[in-house]
């Protein structure tokens, strides 16, 4: 299971719990894993905001997925406030919108817009940076 990529303690603690495992042994397999450096939450979140800021995706959304992952509050806030003083979530949101609505020219503006506004804010965008940057893209056109 970790060979493939990094994975939280929950995630491996789920698992084993579907497969039927006593509490006593995943509880000793995790302490494990742990003491080895296998598993390591902080690791593991820095691992996933860097793949996710890759697709791209906003931090409210990763935030979001940390959390259904079993991090701790704590760690995602540490990890995203030291990805925030490097990522500019404005210029990333405008230039996806630009580009989604140069796709959508044949489209009615007001329902492009709505289109782009949603395509974002599911990407976990905060709505505010959104409507900012189409209001921009507006008054430029």
């Amino acid at each position: 299971m970790l060979k493939f990529r990094l994975r939280s303690e929950q995630e491996i603690y789920q698992r084993l719990k579907r497969k039927e495992f006593e509490e006593d042994i995943i509880r000793d397999t995790l302490g494990f894993l742990k003491n080895k450096g296998f598993i390591d939450d902080t690791v593991f979140t820095k691992s996933w905001i860097q793949s996710r800021l890759k697709k791209p995706l906003g931090l409210r959304r990763i935030k979001q997925e940390l959390k259904l992952k079993g991090i701790d509050k704590e760690i995602v806030d540490l990890q995203i406030n030291e990805i925030k003083e490097s990522y500019c979530e404005q210029d990333l949101v405008f230039r996806l919108a630009e580009s989604r609505l140069s796709k959508l020219k044949s489209v009615d503006p007001a329902a492009a817009r709505r289109r782009v506004y949603a395509y974002l804010i599911r990407r976990g965008f905060s709505p505010e940076i959104v409507i900012d940057c189409l209001s921009q893209l507006k008054d430029q056109s």
